[in-house]
């Protein structure tokens, strides 16, 4: 037969769209061409096929070779169709039996010795292909990774030889198994090295058991990095999907997947000098963001007025949606992006607005010019603003009064606050919509007289006036309470200091 068909699978998104390789031989000059869309990696895939099939001591076909990538308008990139384009010349040409071909799909690039080189992005990969319901031949490098999905066959190879050893049935690879369990919860730094801040850690806790986004003021050195730095320590476990979703984020990425941070929450600090782009994603072939990376887990932006406003503006619609579309003219590409936004600033240019000593020179302009950098649409958007004060020096110098490890009582709580949450709407607390806070959040009439007071005062919007329920409801949920009080409803009103300017 002079026609062979097998499987691979593009990347778009997180997404792995199945590619169906087409390998046609007819008759004439000797030639080998790609169709379907294919980059420059693709195209110079011929080279590589060429000579790990001579390497191998395979037969190259003399003949005029067409590829097939279908579906024609999906772009395809890289090299990780190589391994399918070479077994579907083997066996176009005869020389590798094509009964079999329909219950594998094929990834992994060639070396010119045949060796089989790892490639990016392929959880997605063996997700999809578990769901399709076939075997996945991927390099052993990928093998640990593809494992990862429960359910699914990954065979891994070292080299083209494995393969056709597999798929002649003279030595049969063997499935992998997933070795290596990821990260253990802990190993976090812990809330204990903090002296003091008793306010601050207690709406670290609120933030972590509802999800909630937050906000630090302070001067310099008050211990805003080291609480933003703890807060994944104190955040319920991940799920498996959870840990799953996070996994395949990190395969797609510039870095990879890394099996030690498995169970871990991602903790994202990108620098104040971050574009737009670093955020959100992009590139001509669309790669994850900062806030994609930080899925399911913490992004910390420390300095947060030096971003550049246009930056921050862009972080506004994921804190509501959850995710993030990027569009090019030829595609889009869209990317989970549930994380928790913790910020920190200082009051002022100097830092050192309200101090004791007197050293702040910074006028009433320059203030306002400086906190005017974040916009009212984004900081309606941050649930929590706190103030976080220097720490007297009595407190520095006093050890703890016990080797408590705090971190650990804190996640108890958080974790027995989210189980409420989750067992009530399915969800945390930040996430919950209209319909679910007039279920969830129901208050008491002298409640919903302080929150009135609180609005008009305060020119609080709509939004706002809903984030504050969905905070009061997260203490109660720490309270073990059902019914959200007044003294609930008062806390979460403290916590929105920069709508008292």
């Amino acid at each position: 037969m002079s026609l062979a068909t097998l499987y691979s699978r593009a990347q778009a998104g997180v997404n792995a769209p199945l590619v169906t390789v087409e390998v046609h031989l007819a008759n004439g000059l000797p030639a080998l061409s790609i169709v379907g869309l294919p980059e420059t990696a693709v195209k110079e895939s011929k080279e590589r096929v060429r000579g790990a099939l001579l390497n191998s001591q395979f037969e190259f076909p003399a003949r005029r070779i067409t590829i097939n990538l279908a579906p024609a308008d999906l772009p395809k990139d890289g090299g990780r169709y190589d391994l399918a384009i070479a077994l579907g010349i083997l066996a176009a040409s005869g020389q590798l039996p094509i009964r079999q071909m329909d219950d594998y799909e094929f990834i992994g690039e060639l070396a010119l010795s045949g060796e089989l080189r790892p490639v990016r992005g392929v959880l997605p990969v063996s997700m999809e292909a578990c769901a399709s319901g076939r075997a996945l031949v991927v390099p052993l490098d990928n093998s640990n990774e593809a494992a990862l999905v429960e359910g699914a066959t990954v065979l891994g190879a070292r080299h083209l030889l494995d393969v056709s050893g597999h798929l002649h049935g003279n030595q049969p690879l063997k499935p992998h198994a997933y070795s290596g369990n990821g990260s253990e919860p802990g190993g976090y730094p812990n809330l204990s090295d903090i002296r003091g801040q008793h306010h601050a850690k207690r709406a670290l806790e609120i933030s972590a058991a509802g999800g909630h986004s937050l906000l630090m003021i302070g001067p310099p050195g008050t211990g805003k990095s080291m609480l933003a730095s703890r807060l994944p320590g104190i955040l319920p476990e991940m799920s498996k999907k959870e840990a799953l979703e996070s996994a395949a984020i990190n395969s797609i990425s510039h870095d990879g997947f890394v099996p030690a941070t498995l169970n871990r929450r991602p903790f994202r600090t990108p620098h104040h000098t971050a574009s737009g782009v670093a955020l959100v994603g992009g590139g001509s072939q669309p790669r994850p963001g900062e806030i994609s990376l930080s899925h399911n887990g913490v992004m910390f932006l420390d300095e947060l007025p030096e971003f550049d406003r246009r930056v921050l503006e862009v972080l506004r619609e994921p804190l509501e949606s959850g995710k993030i579309v990027i569009s090019r003219a030829a595609r889009q590409a869209e990317f989970p992006a549930r994380f928790q936004l913790v910020a920190a600033m200082n009051p002022c240019p100097c830092g050192y607005l309200g101090d004791k000593n007197g050293r702040c020179q910074c006028s009433l302009e320059q203030v306002r010019r400086y906190r005017s950098r974040l916009s009212g649409p984004l900081l309606d958007r941050i649930d929590m603003h706190i103030e976080v004060p220097a720490v007297p020096f009595d407190e520095l110098k006093t050890a703890p009064a016990s080797a408590e490890d705090l971190s650990m009582m804190a996640r108890k709580r958080v974790q027995a606050a989210r189980d409420r949450q989750l067992s009530r709407c399915g969800k945390a607390n930040h996430a919950l919509g209209i319909r679910e806070i007039e279920n969830s959040c129901q208050i008491s009439h002298e409640s919903a007289q302080l929150l009135e007071q609180a609005s008009r005062q305060l020119g609080l919007s709509a939004r706002v006036y809903h984030r504050i329920l969905k905070v009061a409801r997260t203490i109660a949920d720490l309270a073990s309470v059902e019914a959200i009080t007044t003294q609930h409803i008062s806390e979460a009103i403290s916590y929105r200091r920069l709508d008292r300017r």
